[in-house]
């Protein structure tokens, strides 16, 4: 029974991606405004999970498993290959044509959090599977920062040019992600997964999520020359990473 309430919790979670697609389903009046702020929000987000929540965290467990020494290098080498991946990801879409940077950017920011939650839909299996408690725990913490992950996907793309309708489909494309992830746990990885190998997940996705936040989206930010409205998204970018890591 544990087994179904863990791909449950990954499903749900990774639903509420969807909610960050509520926004573009109002008629917004200062369109350049909103982009800014939404832009500024998940790049603050993404920035700091990965800098106080996924690299401590995964060096520590790596740390462990060898010598300081050694586990720092691995740590150093595992985040730079996850934060040049993004280059290659944006040598081959751009060979695509695209609409606008922001729809470049919401194509990045999808696959890119798809890459994030097949790793978070492994978490929440294995902790709600081993303790329901911690699972638990775990489905609340991702569901608050998959909201603003979703506003990351949906935003960029509705205004860089795509349909809602397409916006919302490749959001919960990304969303599903998690559940998939859950799922490959239960299937494949219950026996081998262990925190060691998620910990190298996990600091290459950190190194892709710190590169597309600061040369991708920060470039879209300021090319708009909003600089309050960025500061407005930077800082409640900190107020929720700081009720996060509270959880």
């Amino acid at each position: 029974m544990n087994a179904y309430i863990s791909i449950l919790l990954s499903l749900l979670a990774g639903l509420s991606t969807l909610i960050g697609c509520i926004f573009i389903f109002f008629k917004i009046k200062k369109v350049g405004e909103f982009i800014v702020f939404c832009l500024s929000l998940s790049m603050t987000i993404m920035i700091l999970i990965s800098l106080f929540d996924l690299i401590p965290n995964s060096i520590s467990i790596i740390i462990n498993k060898y010598n300081y020494i050694f586990g720092i290098i691995i740590s150093i080498l595992v985040f730079l290959l996850g934060y040049l991946f993004i280059d290659i990801l944006n040598n081959r879409i751009n060979k695509k044509e695209f609409n606008s940077p922001l729809h470049k950017i919401g194509i990045l920011s999808m696959l890119s959090l798809m890459l994030h939650n097949i790793p978070e839909g492994i978490a929440v299996f294995i902790g709600s599977y081993t303790n329901i408690n911690i699972g638990i725990k775990l489905f609340i913490a991702i569901v608050l920062h998959n909201i603003p992950e979703g506003i990351a996907i949906a935003v960029p793309l509705y205004y860089g040019g795509e349909s809602r309708g397409k916006a919302f489909k490749l959001t919960l494309l990304s969303g599903l992600s998690e559940p998939i992830g859950a799922l490959l746990s239960f299937i494949f990885l219950k026996r081998v997964i262990n925190q060691l190998i998620l910990s190298y997940v996990l600091l290459f996705v950190s190194g892709l999520m710190i590169s597309l936040s600061i040369n991708d989206i920060y470039k879209e930010i300021k090319s708009y020359r909003l600089n309050n409205q960025m500061i407005y998204g930077i800082i409640t970018g900190f107020i929720l990473s700081i009720l996060l890591f509270l959880l």
